[in-house]
Parts: C-alpha cells; structure tokens; sequence
C-alpha cells in the first residue's frame, strides 16, 4: 500500500513539477529560501530584507490577480494593508487574540470592506477606477487621526508580542528567524492559491473579461459580479500582508494607509510581469535587493547630495529610470521572459509512457 502511495506521489511529481522547467525552478529557489537561515551566512538586516520582501510579495500578487486578470486598475491597495493591520492591532490590543486567530479574522475584515467598496467602484473603468480607488487609503489615513480615541493616532497602537510566542514550535528560534520563515510560508502558500485560482475556469473568466469585456458579457458571462470576486480575493490576501506586517514591525500607524503601499506593487509588478502571480514575486525580491542591498551597501545613495536631493528623492529618480528600461526592454516583465525561456526547454514524454506510469502507480 505504502509503496503504491510512493510510486504515485513520484509520478505525479515527475508529471506535474519536473518535467515542467519553470515549476521546477520554483521549487528549487523554495528549497533555497527555506534553507538560506540554516547556513547562518545571513546577517539580521538581510534577513529582514527577505521578511520584509515577502509581505509585500504577498500584497503585490494579490494586485496583479485583479489588475493584471481583470484589468480593473487600482491604486487604493494600501486600503487593505491598513484594514488588515489595524484590524487585527484592535483585536490583540482589546481581547488579546494570537495571531493564529487574527489573521482570518482581518483576511474577512479586507474581504467585506473589498465587497462594500467593490459595488460603487466597479461602475467606472480605467482611470477614473484608478483616482477613485485611491481616494479611500486618504480617506481612511484621515480617519485615523480623528479617531486618535481608538486608533492613537501617530503613536500607533502599542506593539503586540514577539512571534515566536504566538508559535511554541518556533520558540528555540531567533525571532528574526521565526519571522522570516512565518512570512515565507505565508508568501508561498498565497501564491499557490492564487496562481491555482488564476488557472482555473474562473480565471480564464478573468482573462476574457480583459481581452474583450463586451465579448463576454455576450457569452453569458455576469461580468459585475466576477469583477467583484476578483476585487474580494484581492482584498482578502491584501489584508493578510498588511496583518503580518504589524507583528514584524510591531506597531499600527497611519503609514500603514500611505501612498507607498498602493505604488510599490506597480512597480514590482512592471519587473517581474503582470498578469502572471508569479511576476511580482520575483520583482519584489528584485526590488527589495536594489532598495536594501544595492543602494545602501554597494552605492550607498544617502551619501549623494547632487542637486539639492536627498538619497530618498534620488532612489525614486532611480527606479522611475529602472522601471522605463524594464518597460523598453521587457515589456512583459523579466520574470515571464524567463519563464518563456524555460518553456522551450521543456521536452514532452511520450504519451504511451505516461500511460505506463500512470497505469502502474493505479
């Protein structure tokens, strides 16, 4: 029986991961990443890049399933890392919830708040969608200083327990560690639910729904309420980047509504690939490398001062120029270049093989 077992597990995974170059690719930076910690070469700050790195991936794939499926362009993302953050902030802070709890609680929370703001705004297309999504974080930003009551305003919410207490498993870790690995295994199972809802039937509705709008409703297809479930899913695991984020940075404050939070998955989304999951991944990690790494360490922009710019303007200078070359030189992103690459690598077993294996592992 176990042997059965065995032999279908082996080839399922021969069939379905690696035989398929990019999937196997995947699964090897996985290995990767889970066993970057283990060889101790990773200094604290690193370590923090690559959490740090891995939140926003999570919120920069859940953009890319509604823009770059759907194409319902939003500029409003940080509405969700604000929902997801501050929610479950209150929840820790008035009942003392664990995590374990709260980030279901919050993924529901930014799932009813994407439902409630989903109605009004898929009436407009296009830009006007863009500007109207984006008047909400302000909105909600704003509505945290009023009710400085509850929310303390710029003091932030007083800062939850480390997670390590929340995960006895993880007790024996350091707590950069725990982290990193909390915010990994997060990031990793998100993309396969996403990736797996891209490709599904519903997802191909996503697609038509972009290709030609007018088409689909012609097929049949309620175009109002698919639009609706992308933006929900999108706001569900939005929200679940923004409720990691408060317990790695240990407090709630109305950054969490900023501007950066709704521009930064664009621009990782233009490096890796839109309309992929796995696209703004892979430019997250790019992103957060020239950001962290490159910038700081290797150029050390904060020591520029031509012009009059500080090293924050002349970064943004930087990736704008980053960001037009991506667009000039790979328009699709470089992660799906790659990918495209891999693809013609892939060589397809013979049909009366797989039967075998198949009849064999049966």
């Amino acid at each position: 029986m176990v042997v059965k077992y065995l032999r279908k597990a082996y080839t399922n995974f021969a069939t379905y991961i690696y035989d398929i170059p990019p999937r196997m690719l995947a699964l090897l930076l996985i290995m990767i990443f889970a066993l970057l910690p283990m060889t101790r070469a990773l200094d604290s700050s690193t370590l923090m890049m690559l959490r740090d790195a891995s939140v926003m991936a999570i919120l920069a794939a859940s953009w890319d399933l509604l823009v770059g499926r759907t194409g319902q362009m939003s500029l409003g993302h940080a509405l969700f890392i604000g929902i997801g953050g501050y929610s479950s902030a209150l929840l820790f802070m008035h009942f003392g919830w664990p995590v374990w709890m709260v980030i279901p609680v919050s993924m529901l929370a930014g799932a009813v708040v994407a439902l409630l703001i989903g109605l009004p705004c898929l009436r407009v297309k296009g830009s006007y969608l863009a500007l109207l999504t984006l008047a909400f974080p302000l909105l909600l930003e704003r509505a945290v200083y009023y009710f400085r009551d509850v929310t303390k305003a710029e003091e932030g919410i007083p800062p939850p327990p480390r997670l390590p207490a929340f995960f006895q498993g993880l007790i024996r870790l350091d707590a950069r560690i725990a982290e990193y690995y909390l915010t990994l295994s997060l990031m990793v199972i998100s993309a396969i639910i996403l990736y797996k809802i891209a490709n599904s039937k519903r997802g191909m509705v996503f697609v038509s729904i972009l290709d030609d709008e007018l088409a689909s409703k012609a097929c049949g297809i309620n175009v109002t309420n698919y639009k609706l479930l992308a933006f929900v899913i999108s706001g569900l695991f939005a929200s679940l980047s923004g409720c990691v984020a408060v317990y790695i940075s240990s407090f709630a404050n109305p950054s969490f509504f900023g501007i950066r939070w709704s521009v930064l998955p664009l621009v990782v989304t233009i490096f890796g690939g839109i309309g992929t999951i796995y696209g703004p991944i892979v430019g997250t990690y790019i992103y957060y490398f020239l950001d962290m790494y490159v910038f700081r360490k290797i150029i050390n922009i904060s020591e520029w001062h031509y012009f009059g710019l500080t090293w924050e303007y002349a970064t943004f200078l930087i990736f704008i120029l980053i960001v037009i070359i991506f667009i000039l030189k790979w328009p699709r992103g470089i992660a799906r270049a790659v990918v495209e690459k891999l693809e013609d690598l892939e060589e397809a077993r013979p049909i009366e093989e797989l039967e075998q294996k198949m009849a064999k592992a049966d």
